[in-house]
């Protein structure tokens, strides 16, 4: 009982007394984020619903299979293709390598292309590159040129894409290819420096 009186008295003093120095209340802050992880989050949003819409055009005669024909494989894809067209009409340079995201790109290139590797990345991106030509976006990859490689190094630098999105360069340019339907997705200008 005595206990029992004691912690009684003890709250009614630390209630009854006021405190004179109170430390202001802090304001809860939002959790920092990261620019550059948000933008590269946005950016997966982006491709990963090209990659959905691709899934669901490709259906019956659209769908790329494997074949020993290459008549087959090559009107299977000309199927994708106008589908993937008809279903991305608006497409334009920008819509996946938004604004935002190029100097983000850019940013994670730097390193891979400027650093102590950089000149043997540079030389293995001009190996197939094809150089100067016109790139148009829900376009057809032209079918005679070469597609560049692209560096181990410089792949584990960029964002994961999904099955059959690819990176590749031409000439300066980094674009996002499918690889299902050999078209041209979206590409960043100068993307090398």
């Amino acid at each position: 009982m005595r206990f029992t009186t004691i912690a009684v008295l003890a709250g009614v003093v630390a209630t009854a007394v006021p405190c004179r120095a109170q430390a202001p209340t802090a304001k809860p802050q939002a959790p920092s984020v990261n620019p550059s992880a948000a933008v590269i989050a946005a950016f997966t949003q982006r491709v990963n619903a090209y990659a959905a819409l691709r899934k669901g055009v490709e259906k019956g005669e659209a769908k790329v299979e494997r074949h020993t024909d290459p008549a087959k494989i090559e009107a299977e894809q000309k199927a994708l293709v106008a589908k993937i067209q008809a279903a991305r009409t608006a497409a334009k340079v920008g819509d996946i390598f938004t604004i935002e995201s190029r100097p983000v790109f850019k940013r994670l290139l730097s390193p891979q292309l400027k650093g102590p590797d950089g000149a043997e990345n540079k030389a293995a991106i001009k190996d197939d590159n094809p150089g100067a030509m016109t790139l148009k976006v829900n376009q057809p990859y032209p079918k005679r040129e070469p597609l560049s490689t692209v560096p181990p190094d410089i792949l584990k630098a960029l964002p994961v894409l999904p099955q059959d999105v690819e990176y590749r360069f031409v000439g300066k340019h980094l674009i996002l290819y499918d690889a299902r339907a050999s078209l041209i997705i979206d590409f960043i200008p100068n993307a090398i420096p």
